[in-house]
């Protein structure tokens, strides 16, 4: 075995321990409305004093949250994203891999997971539907109180509950994942653009011009479309994708969102973009978007990666180095088949950010600066999607290692 090889299982095998160690409960980076502090004081009732004590929070390097009384807690996305690793998992364990557990083992974990997955829904909607575990003040002033669904959300978890059913055949798995498509067809307002419309963020009004969050929304309706055959889903899956299509750039980027302040390219929201619009390919059968793939991810892999593997946030800029930024790349080489042929540079980047950001007790770091890096432990923000991540790439080597 390469020293690579084994610093990729080992890494993954320390962040497994770490995040069972913690029972997958931790902080988050937008969690400082949970202070008991915060709460206790008038500022609470104040826009700008939230907005302001969240960014306090999220930027700060020293982590405050047990002094200002922030609990660990479960985030639903968090789950979301661990559930889907275990299952990738499994599928090791099936191949006859069992680094990581035994087929046994894992399935326990994978029904657990989906146990309390559903038991984190939010209630009252067209269909199951997540949000996150605090209450989050946006930055154009909306407050969206503690477990507001959201398309992002809800997307992760119910893709998550779907990979579930497809291991363990346990159909509440699936009528729940299923219904999550009545939440994104009947819950989330529709703005029209180029031809099509974009999906809110979520059910509040006002947040309706962001690429990712409407992608998804046609994500999910497309993977339900492959179960159910309802050909209303495909269409509204379709529109959302043409009009995130329209808007793509002619060099095959995206802006963040509509708005003067959305304008910015970032690495793992272009991502999500590549990757949902190749879901609704592979689920509806409808490839007319395959040029705007190709584009999109040569725009991906030549911008966002320099030559030592070092990852990007922005086409412009490096810093911030968020995790988000590394991790991304090996979920969507697999989504869009394309780990083969860029398996070099997944090593690389992998490689580093082993190297540069995870700690020795197994977590990874948040971000990355020219100053002061915020090396806080998030549980949704940093592992649940380093263990996806690292899932999909250890998924990928060992399928690529069984066609040899």
């Amino acid at each position: 075995m390469s020293k690579l090889k084994y610093n990729i299982a080992a890494s993954f095998l320390k962040l497994k321990a770490y995040c069972e160690e913690e029972n997958f409960k931790g902080w988050d980076p937008y969690d400082g409305l949970n202070s008991k502090v915060f709460n206790a004081l008038p500022f609470k009732h104040c826009d700008l004093a939230r907005l302001a004590w969240i960014q306090g929070f999220k930027r700060s390097p020293i982590n405050f949250r047990k002094l200002l009384g922030v609990s660990k807690e479960y985030n639903a996305k968090g789950i979301g994203l661990f559930l889907t690793g275990y299952c990738n998992l499994y599928r090791l364990a099936e191949s006859g891999n069992t680094t990581f557990g035994t087929k046994e083992e894992l399935l326990t974990q994978i029904n657990e997971l989906a146990v309390l997955l559903i038991s984190l829904q939010t209630k009252g909607y067209s269909g199951a539907c997540w949000g996150y575990n605090f209450d989050w003040q946006a930055r154009r002033l909306f407050l969206f109180p503690k477990k507001t669904p959201t398309v992002v959300a809800t997307t992760f978890c119910a893709a998550a509950l779907f990979e579930a059913y497809e291991i363990t055949e346990n159909k509440e798995y699936l009528n729940i994942a299923l219904s999550s498509a009545k939440f994104v067809m009947n819950d989330l307002s529709r703005t029209p653009h180029n031809n099509g419309f974009l999906f809110s963020y979520s059910p509040k009004e006002g947040n309706n011009t962001v690429y990712n969050a409407s992608l998804l929304g046609a994500k999910l309706l497309s993977i339900a479309y492959r179960y159910t055959k309802n050909e209303t889903y495909k269409s509204a899956a379709q529109k959302a994708v043409l009009a995130a299509c329209k808007g793509q750039k002619k060099d095959g980027s995206w802006v963040y969102g509509l708005l003067p302040v959305q304008s910015w390219k970032d690495s793992f929201h272009t991502g999500y973009n590549l990757d949902a619009i190749q879901n609704y390919q592979v689920n509806t059968g409808d490839s007319s978007f395959q040029k705007n793939i190709d584009k999109g991810f040569e725009f991906y892999i030549h911008n966002f990666f320099m030559e030592d593997g070092t990852p990007k946030y922005y086409h412009n800029k490096t810093y911030p180095i968020d995790i988000h930024c590394p991790g991304q790349l090996f979920v969507t080489l697999s989504k869009l088949n394309k780990f083969k042929r860029n398996k070099l540079l997944a090593d690389k980047v992998l490689h580093w950010t082993i190297h540069n950001m995870q700690s020795p007790r197994g977590y990874f770091y948040y971000q990355l600066k020219k100053g002061i890096s915020s090396k806080i432990s998030y549980m949704r923000w940093s592992n649940a999607f380093m263990f996806h991540a690292l899932s999909s790439y250890l998924l990928e080597k060992n399928n690529k290692s069984s066609n040899e």
